[in-house]
């Protein structure tokens, strides 16, 4: 496979319109018939709007092509810290007035992704069409040989959704969902099927529709996001989610995909709840923890979908390592990777705005020592359920 870098010329782009509002479901058992027809009214209207943005796309390229000129596909730079402002009330967003790169069809480095552009936007325009959904797998697997990787179809739709300014999920690409949810909710998926989450020893896939769910019903008290799965698994046999007080916890199984963060996004827009997290003590788990807050640089021209500022950190904080006088012969010495890694975090604009959060980098590089959640287990086998988090809730032990 060709190398699809990209010939970039940086530009000054015009002022970014917003990224459409996406309207959260209430909680209403009882839905007017009216109100179906003014979504299937809404739907036509945004499908037009969608199939009219890719039109107007291709019309320049025709344009071009008339003008004897090379057609160019201009995108935001979406990997420059430069293009990225910080807000508290919404997290890491791209900034109105943001340089561009051009994906030039006349340049042997990026004339191989501007035609895997204009192919995924013929998919996509059909797609709207018929009113049909396709995964980025479905789309890599339709012809591997063409795009090369999984890795390049996830980069041109992210590109593609930022350059006509309409989130992915609209553009009627889903994405693979690794999440799972479990605890005091249920809801009802676009197709009409029930989901009932109700805390037991397995837990619900996150839905792959996050949009489409309905009839959110939840009496939790919080949600709790849990970085890994076996730490996620060990709570829900330990009856967790009923023990202490109703809650809903969520897990994305390492760094979440989209769906599990649109997934937290929305419940707390529902209810207003709030929301921690439990990640371990080492540079990764505070990565991760950031994406959820913040949101992520990739992804920072959705972050008004994407993102929960009050989401408060509840552990594992590498003070509570000294607090519980664990034993050192259990913590993890720091790699190369991990001390670039806090290094990176530490420089980052809302590390300025929670001194406690830089109080707890500041200890983790100090020790140049990490810990996993399980670390807990080397002071009683249910010590995380049964001591550590009701402590933690009860007292208000979270930054």
């Amino acid at each position: 496979m060709e190398d699809h870098s990209v010939c970039s010329t940086e530009v000054p782009a015009g002022n970014k319109a917003s990224f459409r509002e996406t309207s959260l479901s209430g909680h209403e058992s009882q839905v007017p018939r009216f109100y179906h027809m003014n979504c299937i009214i809404n739907f036509l209207c945004f499908s037009s709007e969608v199939l009219e943005a890719i039109e107007n796309v291709i019309q320049d390229v025709l344009k071009s092509l008339a003008q004897k000129k090379a057609p160019v596909l201009t995108v935001a730079n979406r990997s420059d810290w430069r293009n990225i402002e910080f807000k508290d009330s919404v997290g890491l967003q791209m900034t109105p007035r943001c340089a561009t790169k051009q994906i030039r069809s006349d340049c042997p480095r990026s004339a191989p992704k501007f035609a895997l552009m204009l192919k995924i936007l013929s998919m996509i325009y059909k797609m709207v069409q018929s009113n049909t959904y396709a995964t980025k797998r479905d789309i890599y697997y339709s012809d591997t040989l063409l795009f090369g990787s999984q890795s390049v179809v996830d980069d041109i739709i992210n590109d593609i959704s930022c350059m006509l300014k309409i989130p992915r999920r609209s553009l009627h690409i889903l994405s693979t969902t690794k999440g799972f949810v479990a605890g005091n909710l249920s809801y009802t998926e676009e197709d009409g099927t029930k989901v009932n989450c109700t805390c037991g020893a397995t837990a619900v896939a996150v839905p792959s529709n996050v949009q489409g769910i309905k009839n959110l019903i939840s009496h939790a008290k919080f949600m709790l996001i849990v970085e890994k799965d076996a730490t996620f698994q060990r709570l829900l046999d330990d009856d967790f989610c009923n023990k202490l007080s109703p809650c809903i916890m969520i897990t994305g199984r390492g760094i979440p995909d989209l769906n599990t963060r649109l997934l937290v996004r929305k419940l707390w827009d529902t209810f207003q709840i709030p929301v921690f997290t439990l990640m371990d003590a080492d540079p990764h788990g505070v990565e991760i923890m950031c994406i959820y807050k913040y949101g992520s640089v990739s992804m920072s021209f959705e972050a008004h979908h994407l993102t929960v500022p009050s989401i408060k950190w509840l552990g594992l904080l590498p003070s509570d390592l000294e607090r519980l006088n664990i034993r050192k012969d259990a913590l993890i010495p720091f790699t190369k990777q991990d001390q670039n890694k806090l290094a990176s975090i530490q420089k980052r604009p809302y590390i300025a705005c929670q001194p406690m959060w830089k109080k707890e980098l500041e200890i983790m590089a100090a020790s140049k020592l990490k810990a996993e959640i399980q670390v807990l287990t080397s002071l009683s086998s249910d010590y995380l359920s049964r001591v550590y988090l009701p402590n933690k809730l009860q007292f208000g032990g979270w930054l």
